[in-house]
C-alpha cells in the first residue's frame, strides 16, 4: 500500500556512500540530487601548477559517455527516461541531478552510476568542453554583476573556500585529459558523497538498487586542504563600464549555529524582497540603482551576508554610502515588529513552495545532511521562523555595525572612498 504522508528514510553503505530518501504521496516523479565531494576546493594538485577549472570540466566530461553508451547514446537514454539532468560544479561540491517519473527513478540512477564508476574519459571530448568552459569564463566578462560576487567570495573567503568553479581562462586553457583524470580519481569518491532522494519512491527497492549500483565504489581518503588567507578586505577592479558594481560581504553564522535563523531573518529585512530596506532605501527614495539585494550563503564552517548594488559612476558613492549607512541603522536601532512578520511570512512560504517540487527536496535533503548530519523536515523549519523574537533578530543585527568588518569590493571606472579597515573579530577570523 502506497505512503500516505511523507517519510524520511536514510542509510549508510559500508562505502560510506549516505543515502536519504523522502516519500512524498502526492507527486508522481522523483529526483535525485548526489553531492560529491569534487568542488573546486578540491583542485590544489592542480592549481599548485597554476591550474583551475578542472572541476567543472570533470562534471561536463563524464557525461560525454560511460559504460556500455558513447556520448550521443548516453543522452538519449535519459531523454527516453523523460529525464531532466544537470551536472555542474561549485565550491564544495559536485552536484549530479535529475527530475523524472517516478517509475523511470531506478533506471536514471543506473545510467549515473555508469558515469561514477565507468566513464568513458575520452581524450577527443576535452576540446569542446575546453571550449564551453572558455565561453563561459568570457561571458562572465561581459557580465560585471556576477563578476564582481565571484571576486567578492574570493577576496571574502580563505582559500580555497572563496574559489570559483569556472577557474581562469590561463587554467582552462592548460589543462590537459590527464590532468582531470588525476581530479575524478581522486575525488569521486563514496566516503563524503551524500544522494538525497525524494518524490515518488518505493524504498527497500530504492535501498538495494543503490547498494547494488554502487557497491563496487571503492572508498579513498579525502584530499588534503592547504588554507591560505584571504584578501585584500578593501579592492577595487579598474573597468571601463558604464555601471560601477559594489559588493559587500559580512561574516554570518552558518547553518548549524544556534543563531543562524536569526542570520537569515537579517540578510532577508535588509535586501530579500521588494520592500527590504535596501531596496527601500536605495533604488525607491533615492533612485540610486535599478536593483539592490542581500542573500546569505552558508558553507560547513563559514557563511556570509553578501550586498550588492549596481549604479552609475557619478552615483556610486553616495549608493555606497547610504548601502553601509542602512546596514548601520538596522544595528543601531533595530528590527520594527512589522518587519519581521513580513520577513516570516516570505520566508516560509518560498520554502513551502520550493519543497513542493522533488527536485527542490531532493537537493535540501543532501545540503541538511551535509550541514548538519541529519534533515530538517519542514514543521522544525516553520517553528524556527515562528520562535523568531525583534530582541534576538535586533541584536544579532547590531553585529553587523559594531563587531563584524566587512570585506568591500568596487568595479568600475574609479576607486569609491571606502571606510578604513580595522582589527577582525574572533568570528571574522574563522570565516
Amino acid at each position: 500500500m502506497p505512503p500516505t504522508k511523507s517519510m524520511i528514510e536514510h542509510h549508510t553503505y559500508p562505502n560510506g556512500l549516505v543515502l536519504l530518501a523522502e516519500t512524498m504521496p502526492s507527486v508522481r516523479s522523483a529526483a535525485f540530487t548526489l553531492l560529491l565531494p569534487a568542488g573546486a576546493a578540491y583542485e590544489r594538485p592542480l592549481i599548485s601548477t597554476g591550474f583551475g577549472g578542472a572541476a567543472t570540466m570533470t562534471a561536463e566530461w563524464i557525461s560525454r559517455g560511460a559504460g556500455e553508451r558513447d556520448s550521443r547514446a548516453l543522452l538519449t537514454a535519459l531523454d527516453n527516461l523523460g529525464a531532466n539532468h544537470a551536472e555542474s560544479a561549485q565550491t564544495l561540491h559536485t552536484s549530479l541531478a535529475v527530475a523524472t517519473l517516478g517509475r523511470n527513478l531506478i533506471p536514471a540512477l543506473e545510467i549515473f552510476a555508469d558515469m561514477i564508476l565507468r566513464p568513458h574519459l575520452d581524450d577527443e571530448e576535452v576540446e569542446p568542453i575546453r571550449a564551453l568552459c572558455l565561453q563561459s569564463l568570457h561571458s562572465l566578462e561581459d557580465d560585471p554583476g556576477s563578476k564582481v560576487i565571484y571576486e567578492l567570495r574570493r577576496r571574502h573567503f580563505p582559500d580555497p573556500w572563496g574559489r570559483s568553479s569556472a577557474g581562469t581562462p590561463e587554467g582552462v586553457t592548460a589543462l590537459e585529459p590527464d590532468h582531470l583524470r588525476a581530479f575524478q580519481a581522486e575525488t569521486y569518491r563514496p566516503n563524503g558523497a551524500i544522494l538525497g532522494v525524494a518524490g515518488a519512491i518505493d524504498w527497500p527497492a530504492l535501498r538495494d538498487a543503490v547498494g547494488r549500483l554502487f557497491d563496487a565504489w571503492a572508498p579513498r581518503s579525502a584530499p588534503a586542504i592547504a588554507e591560505r588567507p584571504a584578501g585584500p578586505r578593501r579592492d577595487h577592479i579598474p573597468r571601463e563600464t558604464q555601471q560601477t558594481q559594489i559588493a559587500l560581504a559580512y561574516p554570518s553564522s552558518t547553518v548549524a549555529s544556534p543563531d543562524y535563523y536569526d542570520a537569515r531573518a537579517v540578510a532577508a529585512i535588509l535586501g530579500g524582497y521588494s520592500s527590504a530596506r535596501l531596496f527601500t532605501e536605495v533604488r525607491e527614495k533615492r533612485g540610486l540603482c535599478y536593483s539592490v539585494y542581500a542573500a546569505y550563503e552558508g558553507q560547513l564552517d563559514r557563511a556570509a551576508m553578501f550586498c550588492h548594488a549596481g549604479s552609475t559612476p557619478e552615483r556610486a558613492q553616495e549608493t555606497l554610502d547610504v548601502m553601509l549607512g542602512e546596514i548601520a541603522r538596522l544595528g543601531e536601532q533595530g528590527v520594527e515588529p512589522d518587519e519581521l512578520d513580513m520577513m516570516r511570512a516570505g520566508l516560509k512560504s518560498s520554502l513551502i513552495m520550493a519543497q513542493e517540487s522533488s527536485m527542490s527536496r531532493s537537493a535540501s535533503l543532501a545540503s541538511d545532511w551535509y550541514h548538519l548530519g541529519r534533515v530538517r523536515g519542514l514543521d522544525e523549519i516553520s517553528r524556527a521562523f515562528d520562535a523568531l523574537s525583534v530582541d534576538a533578530v535586533s541584536a544579532h543585527a547590531a553585529r553587523l555595525g559594531r563587531e563584524l568588518e566587512p570585506t568591500i569590493l568596487t568595479l568600475g571606472p574609479a576607486p569609491l572612498a571606502q571606510p578604513p579597515e580595522r582589527e577582525p573579530s574572533a568570528l571574522e577570523t574563522r570565516n
